[in-house]
């Protein structure tokens, strides 16, 4: 088949493609890299131009806060149009999400409306943030997620306003405009699955895809130290639930000083952030959550022991007798007590870490994903 991807968040369409390519398909992915994470793309349409010359960013941010006009979007729009061409007669067009190229509902909607005008069988990945998923996290239905800290205090209404603008009317405009051109969207994740789930067009959940040809296992082997990797992402700072991860660091730096060496990133492209992982034994993905981020997966395949979304919800899902992952929850007492746990018996981080590379390697594999996409997509279209 001859398939194009549209965007890109944290590799998951760079796997997916790695494992269609092996499968003898022919796929194009089109993107602008997940913005500083800077992950592959074949067509490039960030306005990179604008965002990277001094002056012109100024201008752009100035532009911004008067008219909410990202001249950004601009540079987007017409690097699609060069490559117009090379977007026609698909087979199939999946998005990564209902707004892919994330350069606000006017220019998303045009260029969504010129693939779907020559491409047929449109696909939807739900990931990301979108209207159905914040809609649903907003209702507070999930005991604690990545909206909790605005629910819990309605003043943070400032630093959510990104997310917020996904339930906005003109992204509930946009929302039923993809809607109505699609033959279905598919969850990524548990927490999708649920939020999706009784939503017209929803399909059956597709695990993300991990190329665990490329991520080397590395087994446990207790070095002086038993190092923590917490990466920090400074937009999702509050969605992370990172102060939860910081508190606890704060309290075991102070209990076991000579045990433990604590790393921390803040806003790394993925290649540099990638290499943080192999001596790690540790690492904080995000505290709020209900399922895996696409690092945490990865830091799975590689054998560590990832504190991130492993409830109820999951274990049922996966139908689990073993623990692949420290569940965390936005609790600073329990993030304490199992990493102490950890800490005080490193035999278990290798334990962990097998059953992590196991399970990624059952569930999550990218061969057989990219298989289940293949048939889900013939199976609808």
């Amino acid at each position: 088949m001859k398939i194009l991807l549209v965007g890109e968040y944290s590799r998951l369409h760079n796997s997916l493609k790695e494992g269609l390519t092996k499968l003898g398909h022919q796929v194009t992915l089109i993107g602008n890299g997940d913005v500083f994470k800077k992950y592959p793309v074949d067509i490039n349409i960030d306005g990179s131009f604008i965002k990277n010359n001094f002056l012109l960013n100024k201008i752009r941010i100035l532009l911004f806060k008067i008219t909410t006009i990202d001249i950004a979007s601009i540079e987007t729009f017409i690097r699609f149009k060069r490559n117009k061409k090379s977007l026609v007669d698909y087979n199939v067009v999946q998005l990564i999400n209902e707004t892919p190229f994330n350069i606000g509902p006017y220019f998303e909607k045009k260029l969504l409306k010129y693939l779907f005008k020559h491409n047929k069988n449109i696909f939807l990945l739900a990931c990301g943030d979108d209207y159905q998923y914040i809609s649903y996290l907003l209702s507070g239905k999930f005991d604690y997620s990545t909206v909790s800290p605005l629910l819990d205090d309605p003043s943070l209404k400032k630093e959510y306003q990104y997310t917020l603008k996904f339930v906005s009317k003109k992204q509930k405009v946009l929302h039923d405009f993809v809607f109505s051109h699609i033959k279905g969207v598919i969850p990524a994740s548990v927490e999708y699955h649920i939020a999706y789930q009784n939503t017209q067009k929803t399909l059956p959940l597709i695990s993300n895809p991990v190329n665990v040809d490329t991520i080397k296992f590395i087994p446990f082997q207790k070095d002086e130290k038993i190092k923590i990797l917490h990466g920090i992402n400074s937009a999702n700072y509050l969605k992370k639930g990172n102060r939860y991860f910081e508190e606890a660091l704060t309290i075991l730096l102070q209990k076991y000083p000579n045990s433990i060496e604590v790393i921390t990133t803040r806003d790394l492209p993925y290649k540099d952030y990638i290499k943080h992982f192999l001596s790690t034994h540790i690492l904080l993905d995000q505290a709020q959550a209900h399922d895996q981020g696409y690092n945490a997966l990865e830091a799975m395949a590689m054998g560590k022991v990832v504190f991130t979304g492993a409830g109820q919800d999951f274990k049922k899902y996966y139908r689990l007798d073993t623990t692949v992952a420290i569940d965390t929850s936005p609790n600073t007492t329990k993030i304490v007590k199992d990493l102490e746990a950890l800490i005080l018996n490193p035999n278990l981080i290798g334990e962990i870490g097998r059953n992590a590379r196991e399970f990624i390697k059952k569930e999550h594999h990218y061969i057989d994903i990219a298989k289940k996409y293949t048939e889900t997509w013939k199976k609808y279209n």
